[in-house]
């Protein structure tokens, strides 16, 4: 049986700058534990939009959003940042790893925020993590000494951190060349085969798209497909 880790219901999304203008238009969508999902269509198409929404970082919608069947929508940012935290890691087309931190410590820190754990078992958990993406023996190096395919696999592990109920990647693959880009598809797969954890990706790139579990193509702010 399928359980359902997100959901929507007519979510609805308007830019007011300059006119009022429908960026999504009622979507209506389901993702289930250990799915695999990308999200593609055309620059513009709402793609993005819809994954901020998703992510709780931009909660001016209409609709509905429930996570795990919890409605999320109407939360105070306090619980929706709680929420980010716990439930969501994040993926970017940038890695945004800090540079005054080494990769462990980069690894660590939504662990260490999130003080469920002490920060021995933090380290422990974000050196496991640095091992399954092949990146231990990086542990101990700053950003700038890693290539790009290394740090997007430092982001990978620092999303997993906190064992999040879902993954959402921003165009994850965008600035890597081909070799990078299959094997964050790779990681990625094997994260769903292995750990059934829940993904949704935001992409561009068709040939990634085609090789998920479920592909949702949007145009003009719909679900087409």
């Amino acid at each position: 049986m399928n359980t359902t880790v997100l959901e929507t219901k007519g979510l609805t999304k308007y830019f007011y700058d300059p006119i009022k203008f429908q960026v999504l238009k009622s979507i209506d969508m389901s993702i289930n534990h250990g799915e695999f999902v990308s999200i593609v269509g055309k620059s513009g198409c709402g793609k993005s939009t819809l994954l901020y929404l998703l992510s709780t970082m931009d909660t001016d919608y209409e609709g509905e959003i429930m996570l795990q069947n919890e409605l999320i929508t109407g939360k105070l940012d306090k619980e929706l940042a709680q929420i980010r935290n716990e439930k969501i890691g994040f993926v970017f087309q940038f890695h945004y790893l800090l540079s005054e931190y080494n990769v462990l410590r980069n690894v660590m820190l939504p662990g260490l925020k999130l003080k469920h754990l002490s920060e021995a078992e933090v380290e422990h958990n974000a050196i496991a993590h640095l091992k399954t993406l092949d990146m231990a023996d990086q542990a101990l190096k700053m950003p700038n000494q890693l290539s790009g395919g290394q740090k997007q696999r430092v982001a990978i592990a620092r999303a997993l951190i906190n064992n999040p109920l879902i993954i959402m990647g921003d165009e994850p693959t965008g600035n890597l060349d081909k070799k990078n880009s299959d094997m964050v598809f790779d990681i990625f797969n094997k994260l769903t085969l292995e750990e059934k954890q829940t993904l949704l990706i935001v992409t561009h790139d068709n040939d990634f798209a085609k090789r998920t579990n479920r592909t949702i193509t949007m145009e003009d702010g719909s679900i087409v497909s």
